[in-house]
């Protein structure tokens, strides 16, 4: 009995080439389907691509409830940090944290690039308006302008920042862990010899 439900309406319907059947005005629905349709298999796959993204942005959003702004100003933000965090450090320290604040900053280069923007003056928009305290200053590709993220809306779940930063430091310690690499020697190529034959002079 609990497997059982009513439907206002349930009705074939013709799409495309095929029949489906169809649910509707459900009370109590607890699953849903989606239907996506493109004029070819590539287009579908790409579809079913960004759907599939969205909906598990929506699932980690529901899942944690803490989101960041968006558009690459956490990343500035972060970056800017870490420079001042990086100017109380000596040696290979201070180079280290240099660095790894210029690597998060491709980000927010990224986006700026595949907007069709010029990714250095944004870039340098960008510093010059965290550096005077505008801390969710990002970068609005629907705009293609500079502004305050949180004010547009336009938010990212803090789970998916928090995931790749830690990926991404876990990556860099395992490249640092490495003693040495061992070189493969590469095969010599052309006929070979028959085992148990050696070469003589006539």
């Amino acid at each position: 009995p609990d497997d059982l439900g009513t439907a206002g309406v349930v009705e074939e319907v013709m799409v495309g080439n095929g029949e489906m059947i169809f649910i509707r005005n459900c009370p109590d629905k607890k699953t849903i389907s989606i239907i996506l349709r493109g004029g070819t298999e590539q287009v579908v796959d790409n579809l079913a691509r960004a759907m599939h993204d969205a909906l598990m942005v929506v699932g980690v959003v529901l899942e944690d409830g803490r989101v960041v702004a968006g558009g690459g100003s956490p990343e500035i933000e972060l970056a800017l940090r870490l420079r001042e965090y990086a100017a109380s450090l000596k040696g290979r320290e201070q180079l280290a944290v240099n660095k790894f604040a210029e690597a998060i900053e491709v980000i927010p280069v990224t986006l700026a690039e595949t907007s069709g923007l010029d990714h250095i003056d944004k870039l340098v928009e960008l510093k010059s308006r965290h550096e005077a305290g505008e801390k969710y200053a990002g970068l609005n590709v629907f705009a293609n302008e500079i502004q305050d993220m949180k004010a547009a809306g336009v938010v990212e779940p803090l789970k998916v920042k928090l995931q790749a930063i830690d990926s991404a430091s876990e990556a860099a310690s395992m490249i640092l862990r490495i003693d040495d690499v061992i070189a493969a020697t590469k095969e010599q190529t052309g006929p070979k010899q028959a085992p148990g034959l050696k070469d003589y002079e006539v």
